[in-house]
């Protein structure tokens, strides 16, 4: 069996400063080996102590708990402020939070999603007929596709519309100038440094959303926006408070909406299409699911892509998007008969639960048929967290 790539492990025991540049260097490869397989692991820094957690059951107690008990830690949005502001849905807590989320979520409900279908089936039609045949680079063609989508949904409008195209292009610069890990999310006290370069772009793209909100905003005013998902957002209520999002805090939203839902599906797609293309036969079960249809797709064929969705499940399961998310006790814990001191760092993720030895078979390997199994079903009840769950679970699940 070929496994897909996977980044080589560090060796068990390195120093913090070790630690730290092989952090910057890349993420993942500077986890050891030993995670996993582990139900928890205690990290001790001169600045902080952290605790990855993955059994099943400390995840969601975690998780599912209200986000005043186990808040976001700020070092995550640690260098993030000169791009999503402060008001932004990622980086608040408390009940700040949770009326933003009462604002946001109805316009991500169920059944309001069929509405924007048409739009996405144009982005990949349109798409479709832009790609080349033959061996390329698939990464850069899912990321303008992602984006298309994102605007036609969020703004009725193309990537080729002159600022929607300007965003796209400006946030490829500000991803190529930043850095992977910022010094101030180790190091306390740090100033929340940022390269020359990337806070001129995230300035840019600031000056971008802004423009199209406020075009969004005179579209509504005269009565000619389309019930697209920023309309919503824009008039939608939080009915415990009765107020809404002015413009500073929805240009905001908007921007950790193209962060957080851009380069995620664009990564999750590009995953998906490559493990295609290196498993045949897993390709052309898929393209005989998408050959039974009749024509163009409508939203409810989806339900009929058995295959394809665990493909996509799998590809989830094997490359997170999100591979970690850092929460904060607010007070003494105690986990698994051990301390853990307010303020510590829990650390669930998800690249290491969706590939632990205990819980998944054959863990590195591709293998979409795995949920279709009991199995497989349960341990993607346990330990299949690409969205994270609970209260704060992705609104773009």
């Amino acid at each position: 069996m070929t496994l897909p790539p996977k980044p080589p492990s560090r060796p068990d025991r390195v120093s913090f400063w070790q630690h730290f540049r092989l952090f910057r260097k890349d993420i993942l490869s500077a986890q050891p080996d030993r995670l996993f397989g582990a139900k928890m692991a205690e990290f001790r820094t001169p600045f902080f102590r952290s605790f990855l957690i993955n059994e099943p059951d400390l995840i969601r107690e975690v998780l599912d708990a209200r986000s005043r008990d186990f808040p976001k830690s700020n070092r995550i949005g640690a260098g993030l402020t000169p791009l999503l502001g402060k008001t932004s849905v990622f980086l608040t807590n408390g009940p700040q939070w949770e009326g933003q989320r009462r604002i946001i979520d109805p316009a991500f409900e169920g059944g309001r999603l069929r509405s924007t279908f048409p739009a996405m089936r144009a982005a990949v039609a349109d798409a479709r007929d832009n790609w080349k045949t033959g061996p390329q680079d698939i990464e850069p063609a899912c990321s303008r596709l992602a984006a298309d989508i994102i605007f036609r949904t969020l703004f009725s409008v193309p990537i080729t519309d002159e600022i929607a195209g300007a965003v796209f292009d400006e946030f490829k610069a500000y991803q190529a100038s930043a850095p992977i890990l910022n010094p101030a999310a180790f190091v306390p006290g740090l100033p929340k440094w940022q390269r020359r370069r990337t806070r001129q772009s995230a300035a840019r793209i600031r000056q971008l959303i802004t423009a199209l909100v406020d075009r969004h905003m005179a579209k509504m005013k005269a009565g000619t926006a389309n019930d697209d998902l920023a309309t919503r957002i824009m008039t939608q209520t939080d009915p415990q408070t009765g107020r809404n999002f002015d413009r500073q805090e929805m240009i905001d939203q908007v921007a950790i909406f193209f962060l957080a839902g851009h380069e995620t599906s664009a990564a999750a797609l590009s995953w998906a299409l490559y493990l295609l293309a290196t498993h045949p036969e897993a390709q052309q079960q898929v393209a005989a699911e998408a050959k039974a249809w009749d024509g163009a797709p409508e939203f409810s064929d989806f339900s009929k892509l058995a295959f394809t969705r665990d493909v996509f499940r799998e590809t989830l399961r094997l490359y997170p998007p999100v591979p970690m998310m850092v929460r904060q006790a607010t007070q003494h814990e105690r986990f698994r008969g051990r301390l853990v001191p307010a303020r510590a760092q829990i650390v669930i993720s998800p690249w290491h639960v969706h590939r632990h030895t205990s819980i998944w078979a054959d863990p590195d390997a591709f293998l979409p048929e795995r949920f279709a199994a009991p199995e497989g079903r349960a341990a993607m009840r346990d330990a299949f967290i690409p969205f994270s769950r609970g209260a704060r679970v992705c609104v773009g699940a």
